[in-house]
């Protein structure tokens, strides 16, 4: 036996959290700013920085300020003052100015550091793969096999590993769902001063997009949105490839994007193909299975279409540790009292994070070629109806920790 209670291959933890993107930093340090113990399993053996940049709109400042790292974090990264929507093919332009609303665009890496920084050392355990999950039959703990062999008894699990997640498999979620649509992404540096105003640009030339967003005065983040084909299941492994086939969609826009592109830092390309649970999947879906629960995209991975999977990620951190710490703080290892906990986040986030899955659901069939056209009249008239302030989404606050 170890001194934690468990065999020499088994060990026992009070809260596991599965993954060390955003969500899973974000619900370890939540946890470590309320005095709960936790540790975190990476199956890498490093942190994430896929993605090079993320956008932060200002529900997801709320809830970086309850986790205490919102202050650090602006330092990194200037406000966009607005968007321009630029319709190539029609000579087509549309300008809206951000009033009061917070929005920066992070390189990825300083959140992911600056979350982790902010932990304890040795809270995550990287190169620990899981291989899946099963309910102890004496104690309903969840046990979590590891590739290696050795297992883990958690009496409390939280998945955050992300749109194929283990955890969200063992809670018999609806697979996620591949988009029309795929992604390059990647961050520019000029080192002698980018000459872009700090806007969200979006420009559109067919069935293409480019997004185009500076993060600092040198740092530009841009993603390149265009329909999927079979050919681009070679490309995300090797980035000189994402790079060439990112620069030939592109070719046909103006030459100051094509440098952009061209001129990329090449650690920070990344390709994709879109993912995202369907809202419905979302609105009936079991997020709590005992003392399991998911978050961040495990629990509801949508399109980019509104930016706001980090946030809500972040969101999900906030309201799921305010509702564990509520029932830890009388009983701390109650099964049944964490169950009621679970319970009251998943009821907290469910129409959220639906509502949310839902307005990116609608805007990616709209800007989708293939949708047909009945299709995108009903998107239409549901948008109308259900989001007539397409920004209100920035609008909600988490709550206080």
């Amino acid at each position: 036996m170890n001194k934690l209670g468990g065999t020499e291959n088994e060990v026992q933890h009070e809260i596991v959290i599965v993954g060390a993107g955003i969500c899973g930093l974000a619900t370890a340090l939540a946890l470590h700013r309320k005095g709960i113990k936790c540790i975190v399993l990476e199956r890498l053996e490093s942190l994430i920085y896929t993605g090079g940049a993320i956008t932060i709109m200002a529900n997801g400042w709320r809830a970086l300020y309850q986790l205490g790292v919102d202050s650090i974090l602006k330092q990194t990264a200037y406000p966009i003052l607005g968007t321009k929507d630029i319709w190539l093919d029609k000579n087509k332009q549309q300008d809206m100015s951000f009033m009061s609303s917070e929005a920066r665009c992070l390189r990825r890496n300083d959140l992911i550091n600056t979350l982790y920084n902010a932990l304890p050392p040795d809270v995550v355990k990287f190169g620990h793969q899981i291989v899946s999950v099963k309910l102890d039959p004496q104690t309903n703990y969840p046990v979590l096999q590891l590739q290696n062999g050795n297992s883990i008894t958690a009496k409390v699990l939280v998945g955050c590993d992300g749109a194929k997640s283990v955890v969200a498999d063992f809670l018999q979620l609806k697979p996620t769902k591949l988009a029309a649509l795929c992604s390059a992404r990647g961050v520019t540096n000029y080192p002698n001063g980018h000459p872009f105003p700090h806007e969200f640009v979006r420009m559109r030339r067919n069935n293409t997009a480019v997004g185009r967003i500076p993060i600092d005065s040198n740092l530009v983040y841009w993603f390149v949105a265009h329909p999927w084909v079979p050919t681009d299941t070679n490309i995300s492994q090797d980035r000189e490839l994402i790079r060439q086939n990112t620069l030939q969609v592109v070719k046909s826009f103006p030459k100051e994007t094509v440098e952009m592109i061209k001129n990329t830092d090449s650690d920070s390309l990344s390709f994709t193909r879109i993912r995202y649970r369907r809202p419905w999947d979302l609105l009936l879906g079991s997020f709590r299975q005992g003392t399991v629960t998911v978050a961040g995209d495990a629990m509801h991975v949508m399109g980019p279409f509104i930016a706001q999977g980090g946030s809500a990620g972040l969101e999900d951190a906030v309201v799921l540790v305010r509702n564990l710490a509520k029932k830890m703080s009388i009983i701390p290892t109650d099964p049944r009292s964490i169950g009621e906990a679970l319970d009251e986040y998943v009821k907290e986030r469910r129409m959220r994070v639906v509502r949310m899955s839902t307005q990116s659901y609608l805007t990616g069939k709209l800007i989708t070629e293939s949708t047909p056209l009945l299709v995108k009249f009903a998107c239409i008239i549901l948008m109308i109806l259900l989001f007539r302030d397409g920004s209100g989404h920035t609008k909600y606050d988490c709550g206080t920790l």
